[in-house]
């Protein structure tokens, strides 16, 4: 062509999430049954949206006004509804303007780093959800910048990390953290919080929540959403209905504005959002009509604690089936519904294997695993070996060696058959060589 048309970091989009599934993929036309943990999916294993809320959805389908544009920022009535549940956690105050509806967060995260100038940049996590660092990275054209979670202290953020390269990075704009977290199932008190705040006050760069799994946090881990201790900084949290309902298809979320009155350059950028949103005109209306409805009803606090109690089961059935395994590291999740396994430092090597029947796919794992990682070489013997279907830790742009599983499956049996090949497989796989 006349020009290269090419955007600058469009190479550092990757999302490790998916990417497997085409391995997976092709692993499955030739004979293998896959077993899928590799994404949030709850309706993907089985777990089934309550009859209640689907006759609240269905009642709407029934209304022309579903069928229609909705204003730019989100329907006001759900609007309003996600301002006094903001309100009613006391502290920061919001109105309906402050609300901003989107196609799923991840049309909002696409659009939050793809309107910041060039130049600035979001310091996240590490390890660090794909969606967050790939778009950060593709915007700015580098390797995402990143503060380590520290699995020592519970995979808590290290605030002497973030801290120092704030300071000494003065391209950095904002400070982003997902608590509970993605992938490792941690949960930040709101102590951590308020540092993380006050390093923002201090450096004066804004701070972004993803708290799409607030409500998925188990006995005995208190929390508090950005909302409480954002006081006068500028600042964003993520919120939507995908894992709550859950309705992952129904792609619908919503960012939380604070302060955009007391910054003009925050104000202006909030604003670019809104003016982006006008581009596509208005995210889709049903799902957002649905939210006074489903959330305001009495049902839905006894449907969001039977889901936490069900979580925190699992989380204390997949700890216990891989933290007693020699070369492994494994932490019990505080929240969400996923877990981190991390192979101790030198667990791993490029010449450990796992036995593979058919030739076809022993010859397609062993071409697929040249010059990968050593935690992605395990993945795919795993995935070639047991149709196991996990996710690689170094995919969530993380120099540590392990693996993400899911805690969704609503089959007990499969699930415990699931824990026990993959503690199997860790075990032959590290005896290998």
């Amino acid at each position: 062509m006349r020009r290269d048309i090419e955007h600058v970091g469009w190479g550092k989009l990757s999302y490790e999430i998916r990417a497997i599934v085409a391995v997976a993929q092709d692993l499955r036309n030739l004979g293998l049954e896959i077993i899928w943990e590799n994404i949030g999916d709850p309706i993907e294993k089985g777990e089934q949206v309550p009859g209640w809320i689907k006759d609240i959805i269905a009642g709407l389908a029934q209304n022309d006004k579903s069928y229609g544009y909705c204003a730019t920022q989100g329907v006001l009535e759900s609007r309003e509804f996600v301002a006094r549940m903001v309100n009613q956690r006391g502290s920061y105050q919001v109105t309906s303007d402050d609300i901003i509806f989107f196609n799923g967060l991840g049309d909002a995260v696409a659009k939050i780093f793809g309107f910041l100038k060039r130049e600035a940049r979001v310091i996240g996590p590490s390890p660090a959800y794909s969606t967050h660092s790939s778009a950060e990275a593709a915007h700015s054209g580098y390797e995402h910048l990143t503060y380590e979670l520290d699995p020592a202290n519970g995979w808590m953020p290290d605030l002497t990390d973030l801290e120092n390269k704030v300071h000494y990075n003065d391209s950095i704009a904002g400070i982003l953290f997902i608590n509970p977290d993605n992938p490792t199932g941690a949960v930040y008190p709101c102590e951590l919080i308020e540092k993380i705040v006050d390093i923002a006050r201090r450096y004066n760069v804004f701070v972004l929540a993803d708290e799409i799994y607030a409500n998925i946090v188990y006995s005995g881990h208190p929390t508090c959403s950005l909302s409480e201790v954002i006081g006068e900084v500028p600042g964003m949290a993520l919120r939507g209905i995908s894992k709550e309902y859950p309705w992952p298809g129904g792609r619908c979320g919503w960012i939380e504005v604070y302060n955009k009155d007391k910054n003009p350059d925050f104000r202006a950028y909030i604003r670019s959002l809104l003016n982006a949103k006008m581009l596509e005109v208005c995210s889709t209306s049903l799902p957002q009509l649905s939210i006074p409805l489903v959330m305001g009803d009495p049902r839905y606090q006894g449907h969001l604690e039977e889901r936490r109690r069900m979580f925190e089961h699992r989380a204390q059935e997949a700890w216990a089936a891989f933290q007693g395994i020699p070369g492994v590291q494994v932490l019990k999740p505080q929240g969400a519904f996923y877990m981190s396994v991390m192979f101790e430092d030198g667990a791993l090597n490029s010449r450990q294997t796992l036995d593979i029947e058919n030739p076809t796919i022993r010859a397609y794992v062993e071409d697929m695993v040249r010059g990968v990682q050593v935690d992605k070489r395990f993945v795919y013997y795993l995935l070639g070996a047991t149709g196991v279907c996990v996710v690689p830790l170094t995919g969530f742009c993380c120099n540590r060696k392990g693996f993400r599983v899911t805690l969704l499956e609503m089959n007990d049996a499969k699930r415990q058959r699931t824990w026990k090949t993959i503690a199997d497989a860790i075990t032959r796989y590290l005896a290998s060589a």
